[in-house]
């Protein structure tokens, strides 16, 4: 194995054993770290460490050659910014910071959802921005109850220690008291396993499952920063907030043929009315895409 491959090898360990991230993380921050390698030609752990800010924004500029859009353009920033963080702890540099550049600004417009690759890009940087690896996996798996399950943040934030380890289907409590059953998708059960298993604290049956730095029941405001701190580092815009994978999730689920009636009890409204603004938002966002593509629009 040659210096090069040692590198990324160790940055995909890393990421894959140490920072718990999912297999979709570790290849794209891997992918990255490899085209950065392969441009400034870095065979040594010193000499990405003392990568700048101009080396990255070069990085950057390459990429956004080849066609790189703004979301995808500072989730790929992010990735080598904390791929030069590793570097650094490697070289014997712990302590230091990597290079200060900010993101491509998105466009500011109506509100929407975020794309599938945005909502899930979100949820692994606010794993990657956490204090603690056990605190960025419990973020991590209270954003993908949001968008892979479709539940309100309270009702991610009720669930008892009894409720872990999730099955398929989850029993949730919502407005009113009123009950339904969620599909648990396996990504979302692993991420709530992975959260468990690395939190510090005993997570007896009637605690609660997600708890604060110190141990008491998490709250809302802590999910709602830490999302904004990663929606600012990824460009995206102020709307994306964890209320909005909730939406995202309904809207997706509209787009990919979902009736009204199976949304309405997948997101628990009371009436059907709550639920046909997502046949707006869908139209809303099929029409942005047909002026963005189509020539003669």
């Amino acid at each position: 194995m040659n210096a090069r491959a040692a590198i990324l090898e160790a940055w995909r360990r890393h990421l894959a054993d140490g920072r718990r991230r999912s297999p979709h993380t570790v290849r794209a921050y891997g992918a990255a770290a490899a085209r950065l390698l392969e441009r400034t030609g870095a065979a040594d752990w010193g000499t990405v460490a003392a990568l700048g800010a101009a080396g990255l924004r070069a990085q950057l500029a390459a990429r956004r050659a080849e066609g790189l859009g703004n979301a995808s353009a500072a989730r790929e920033l992010s990735a080598l910014k904390a791929f030069i963080t590793f570097a650094q702890s490697q070289a014997g540099e712990e302590g230091s910071t990597p290079p200060r550049l900010r993101g491509p600004r998105l466009k500011k417009g109506l509100p929407r959802p975020v794309t599938p690759d945005e909502a899930l890009g979100l949820a692994e940087e606010v794993a990657d921005e956490a204090r603690e690896p056990w605190i960025g996996a419990r973020d991590r798996a209270v954003l993908m109850l949001l968008y892979g399950a479709g539940l309100r943040i309270a009702e991610a934030l009720s669930l008892k220690g009894a409720d872990n380890p999730l099955g398929e289907r989850l029993t949730v409590t919502g407005k009113g008291g009123k009950q339904r059953v969620a599909p648990m998708l396996p990504i979302v059960r692993e991420a709530v396993a992975a959260y468990a298993a690395d939190c510090p604290y005993p997570l007896a049956p009637e605690a609660p499952l997600f708890r604060g730095a110190k141990g008491g029941a998490l709250s809302q405001g802590v999910v709602q920063k830490a999302v904004a701190r990663a929606r600012l580092s990824l460009g995206l815009p102020a709307t994306a907030t964890p209320h909005a994978l909730r939406h995202s999730f309904a809207t997706h689920l509209l787009g990919a043929g979902a009736d009204l009636r199976s949304l309405q009890e997948l997101l628990g409204h009371a009436s059907l009315g709550s639920t046909q603004i997502y046949t707006k938002v869908d139209a809303a966002v099929l029409l942005d895409s047909y002026r963005s593509a189509h020539p003669r629009a």
